[in-house]
């Protein structure tokens, strides 16, 4: 189940990173990212993940990372919300 207020965040963060301004209010969670925002390459994605990293204080490896991590909004939120809930999960 998706948390709308991480959805937001997350949607703060492509529009900071991405410099999307209005345009991030037409991202919906079906909106594909890779492929369609042309903000979006390799070294954006690198500044997303920090960006999320420390956001939501989680730690993403990089062989957790995968075109599908960024296919859509959705996608998105559903890796976050599961480092999130796995963070949670860790004892201490």
């Amino acid at each position: 189940m998706t948390n709308t207020s991480h959805t937001t965040e997350i949607k703060k963060i492509l529009a900071d990173t991405l410099g999307l301004g209005n345009r991030i209010n037409a991202i919906e969670p079906n909106t594909i990212l890779l492929g369609n925002i042309p903000e979006l390459d390799s070294v954006a994605v690198v500044t997303i993940i920090l960006a999320l990293e420390k956001k939501f204080s989680i730690a993403i490896k990089d062989d957790e990372i995968s075109a599908k991590t960024f296919a859509t909004l959705g996608t998105l939120v559903d890796f976050v919300e599961q480092k999130i809930a796995d963070h949670d999960k860790q004892p201490g």
